[in-house]
């Protein structure tokens, strides 16, 4: 039984750390260099430690080498689900020097009149972004790096700001849900202690910006009687904390809700975390879409002469958005050369055509070239590609009957039926009209 329960005991090993995420994140300090020149040296964030001491890294500067303790488990839960086979993402490391907030209706959250010494020391902001999530972390670091055998500086996670969508597509006209998670943990004990049991107020603050043009949204501080902004485009916000644990920590949702969205709401969204003297921003970037409808006329036939062009074909490619990234391919499949080719003949494409809802409209158009016998039975297609699209896009077809070659088909045969049907009850109806009124003349005559 050991062998089996060692190899029990080494799968178990196995899949918590796969389920923990990786245990170090390779980052970028990001410093500026004076004269609008930055400049970056390597970092790395140890976020689990194994049994013994943490990993030597030569390669780093000891004060760039951090074991990140995270009260919360923000940063821990966010890398938990992180696809193994995903980029990994990228890091930024950047100093942090905390400062009350600006606005007007955030400066309830400062009633201190300086940073109170609970905030001292050495802060850094850690930025991580891929396309599973977006987080911004406030560190706390401590004064000297730890003599152990590897040389590395210790951190507190103190505020996380998260969002699992960092590039939310919605299709127009539906509601747009923009996920956003926070967590706090006072930096000290005595940070904790000063203050009333329960999480702290704080604000929560989303912004749009688009085109080089930038707006407050929304604006919300909960529990505070502050004066605040009127909501833009119908935004909500889901602003709460989740616990009201006495000392911490604590995790909140400020989520944002925009009804039916809109070209127009397309662009850069920040959402910004306050507390007193400490802020958490992070950026989604929303994307609006619409795939279009792709239509072929004359439908479902076409036909021509032999030696002749067909009429012409016109493609609607109707109510999609964004109006870039649209190509109009033309296909002839079934024809002489084999089961697909392209389809020859002069091509164009009409003015873009605006609608209410901002989707946009076109029409592609091919005038065919001369058809010979070979060509009967073959099927003209417009296929359509688009961001919005699969990979192979849509497409429409009509099929081309060659004058004469063709036999009646079932429809053809149906119409003719009911039309002798038809002729032969009109000519009935007519019989019975003229011997009606024959017997009537008559019966005029006799009586005269």
């Amino acid at each position: 039984m050991k062998p089996l329960s060692l190899l029990l005991a080494v799968a178990l090993a196995l899949v918590t750390a796969v389920s923990a995420g990786p245990a170090v994140i390779e980052c970028w300090m990001v410093e500026d260099a004076g004269g609008g020149r930055l400049t970056k040296k390597p970092a790395a964030l140890l976020l689990r430690q194994g049994p013994g001491t943490p990993p030597p890294r030569p390669d780093l500067e000891p004060e760039l080498y951090l074991k990140v303790h995270d009260p919360a488990g923000a940063l821990q839960a966010a890398f938990r689900r992180y696809p193994s086979d995903a980029p990994a993402p990228h890091c930024e490391l950047s100093h942090y020097v905390p400062f009350p907030a600006s606005a007007n209706w955030a400066r309830g959250l400062t009633s201190e009149q300086s940073c109170p010494r609970s905030l001292e020391g050495t802060w850094l902001m850690v930025s991580i972004s891929s396309s599973i999530f977006r987080l911004s972390s406030l560190l706390r670091v401590q004064s000297e790096p730890q003599p152990e055998p590897a040389l590395i500086t210790l951190a507190t996670a103190v505020l996380t700001v998260l969002t699992h969508s960092p590039v939310p597509r919605i299709q127009l006209g539906q509601d747009a849900l923009l996920d956003l998670n926070f967590a706090y943990m006072p930096p000290t004990s005595e940070a904790a202690t000063s203050l009333a049991p329960g999480p702290p107020p704080f604000g929560l603050e989303w912004r749009h910006q688009h085109l080089g043009k930038g707006h407050l949204l929304l604006a919300a501080t909960p529990g505070l009687c502050e004066q605040m902004p009127t909501p833009q485009e119908g935004a909500v916000a889901f602003a709460a904390w989740d616990d009201d644990e006495p000392w911490g920590p604590w995790t909140g949702n400020g989520t944002l809700w925009l009804p039916a969205v809109r070209p127009f709401q397309e662009g850069a969204y920040l959402a910004t975390i306050h507390l007193p003297y400490l802020q958490g921003q992070v950026t989604l970037e929303l994307a609006v879409q619409k795939p279009p409808k792709v239509s072929l006329m004359p439908a479902p036939l076409v036909w021509a002469p032999p030696g002749e062009a067909p009429p012409e074909l016109v493609c609607h490619v109707s109510h999609y958005y964004p109006s870039k990234g649209l190509e109009v391919e033309w296909e002839l499949r079934g024809g002489p050369e084999g089961s697909f080719q392209k389809a020859e003949g002069q091509r164009w494409l009409s003015a873009l055509r605006h609608h209410s809802d901002g989707s946009v409209s076109l029409s592609a158009h091919l005038q065919p070239i001369p058809v010979t016998a070979k060509h009967h039975g073959a099927r003209y297609a417009c296929r359509v590609h688009h961001p919005t699209l699969p990979a192979l896009g849509r497409s429409a077809e009509v099929t081309l009957e060659v004058a004469g070659l063709s036999g009646p088909s079932l429809e053809d045969g149906v119409g003719l039926f009911l039309s002798a049907f038809l002729l032969l009850g009109l000519i009935k109806a007519l019989g019975w009209a003229v011997a009606y009124k024959s017997t009537l003349k008559d019966s005029e005559e006799k009586k005269v």
